[in-house]
């Protein structure tokens, strides 16, 4: 069996009551959206996956049913079925109104937190396979498509980032920021010109940890967040007055 990352790792630890239905279909939306579960996999058989997730199989079964209704994943009879990732699920929940300014800017902070804490500690602990996790998420990007492929290698390259720095609560928190994400960047355009820019930072990012320079990394992953803020500022529908505007 293929070792699990410690991403995909904390999706099926045990939930917690009373709200083991809910936590459970978060849990799984979350790793789905977020590509930990990628498009096309299927996950453990039903007693299998309640015992990981200390939940009984009826609660399994209405949380993997709400998930299918959603459209995350698919449920397959017969010799061959299972319940598997739905090869294009939605990447963000749909219907969701813009925050307002100050929700925005709280999740653009956390976001510095955590994404440049992770480059600085990745930078000193990242392994070769770590490396190569994260550049072939950069390839993945280069060579999409369609933004929803972008966007599952944008987010997996993010968690690989955490995963690098050997820090579980790192990783949680970066999940949970990528999430997070996913929800702003629904609600604005794409452009092709924006994406393009945006992983040639990944792939500076990628070099200046093979290289082990903490200084360097700290400084083209906050460059790359602050430009992730301005697109997302000029793009989201705020009025001018809403805007979230950084001080200094």
């Amino acid at each position: 069996m293929e070792q699990r990352s410690v991403a995909v790792e904390t999706v099926f630890e045990p939930v917690s009551p009373p709200t083991t239905f809910e936590e459970t279909v978060e849990r799984l939306g979350k790793a789905i959206r977020l590509g930990l579960l990628g498009p096309g996999s299927q996950l453990p058989p039903e007693r299998e996956l309640a015992g990981q997730l200390g939940i009984s199989r009826s609660t399994l079964r209405q949380a993997i049913l709400t998930l299918v209704q959603s459209g995350h994943l698919i449920s397959l009879r017969g010799r061959a079925g299972g319940t598997f990732v739905a090869d294009e699920p939605p990447l963000a929940s749909a219907d969701v109104a813009a925050p307002s300014a100050a929700a925005m800017r709280a999740i653009l902070d956390y976001r510095v937190a955590i994404e440049t804490g992770a480059a600085m500690l990745a930078a000193e602990r990242a392994r070769a396979r770590d490396l190569a996790q994260m550049q072939s998420c950069v390839d993945k990007m280069a060579a999409a498509q369609r933004f929803t492929a972008y966007r599952r290698a944008d987010m997996r390259f993010h968690v690989a980032l955490a995963e690098a720095a050997r820090s579980p609560r790192l990783v949680a928190a970066m999940t949970e920021v990528q999430a997070d994400m996913s929800q702003l960047i629904s609600l604005i355009a794409h452009p092709e010109a924006v994406l393009t820019r945006s992983n040639a930072q990944h792939a500076r990012l990628v070099a200046a940890l093979e290289r082990g320079d903490a200084t360097r990394a700290v400084k083209v992953a906050r460059e790359h967040l602050a430009g992730t803020e301005h697109i997302l500022v000029g793009l989201m529908p705020f009025s001018q007055a809403e805007a979230p505007r950084r001080k200094g």
